[in-house]
């Protein structure tokens, strides 16, 4: 892996644009010793209360954080959440192109957790999907960023802002610019990321997308997937047996996982498509840029909760891997 080292330098300044479903993650941590006299139910007695960018902002985060330039564009609330995660943007340095609509809440994330595990997760959100003149305003703003983007990520939690329409005008948009688009996908059907140029499915969004390929085989349901992509390639992560990436008419290409010890895997998704986004922005071999998520993803999970990975956490991991 050392012949990624210098390959990190390059990721500097590229300008990413992520566009998709932004949270706010929340976290209460705390000691739990007693039961509630009102219900049997443990009490949590917090201890600290964090806030940190979740979903499509946390992939931007993780774009900023190794080094490049990234533009949010997604919808949030107009409420305090919506507040907070603005000032989490400003404080490092994410651009925003974001929208607010009254008639939805910013999708926040609550997690209590315990002696570091999670006993409860809280959501607050509106999954509807976005439409009229909110739809507009997205489209609009992605006309706008995208014209001095070297790359952009589709970040897509179906909670409303990824419709068919919206992820078609990107793609397209993305086309035209002559700039790569990594997806990170939750419909059913691949279809609709059409053209991309790289969609990240976990496996079991992979099986989702296989229309019944029985017995599950990911090779064979990566294959029967990618006939309705127009050529995008699969990078399918695999959570303990790494990541592989699929192409047409290519032999699969697999980097094994580089974790040592998984911590929490919140987030690691995002720190995926950001990682490789950054690295196709920054013309980097596919294969390269895949080993560079492959990593970065390590990092990642050996932490606790949305997390961000900087480039000297990724040069000590490089060193630190075999081969």
């Amino acid at each position: 892996m050392h012949h990624l080292r210098p390959l990190v330098e390059q990721l500097r300044g590229c300008r990413v644009v992520v566009i998709g479903d932004i949270m706010l993650d929340e976290y209460l941590r705390g000691e739990v010793s007693r039961i509630s006299p009102e219900a049997p139910v443990p009490v949590l007695e917090v201890r600290s209360h964090d806030w940190r960018l979740g979903g499509a902002a946390n992939a931007a985060a993780n774009i900023q954080a190794l080094g490049g330039a990234a533009t949010l564009i997604g919808v949030v609330g107009k409420d305090e959440a919506a507040g907070i995660l603005d000032e989490r943007l400003a404080q490092q340095g994410i651009a925003s192109a974001v929208v607010a609509d009254p008639d939805r809440p910013t999708s926040k994330k609550t997690r209590l957790v315990a002696q570091q595990q999670q006993i409860v997760r809280i959501d607050l959100e509106k999954r509807s999907p976005i439409s009229g003149t909110l739809a507009d305003a997205i489209q609009r703003a992605i006309d706008r960023v995208l014209r001095d983007a070297q790359a952009c990520v589709l970040s897509d939690y179906a909670k409303g802002v990824v419709t068919v329409e919206i992820a078609r005008h990107a793609i397209d948009a993305a086309r035209r610019a002559g700039i790569p688009i990594v997806v990170d996908p939750k419909q059913r059907s691949f279809a609709v990321y059409r053209g991309a140029t790289v969609i990240t499915p976990n496996l079991h969004e992979l099986e989702a997308a296989a229309h019944g390929v029985q017995p599950f085989d990911a090779e064979r349901a990566a294959t029967s997937a990618m006939a309705e992509t127009a050529g995008a390639a699969l990078l399918v992560t695999r959570s303990a047996e790494g990541m592989t990436l699929y192409r047409p008419e290519r032999e699969p290409f697999h980097v094994a996982a580089m974790a040592k010890e998984v911590f929490d895997v919140t987030g690691a998704g995002d720190t995926v498509v950001a990682a490789l986004a950054l690295a196709l922005a920054a013309r980097v071999p596919i294969e390269h840029a895949v080993e560079l998520a492959s990593i970065a993803a390590a990092v990642s999970v050996s932490k606790r909760g949305t997390s961000t990975v900087s480039p000297g956490e990724l040069i000590t991991a490089i060193d630190a891997a075999p081969g």
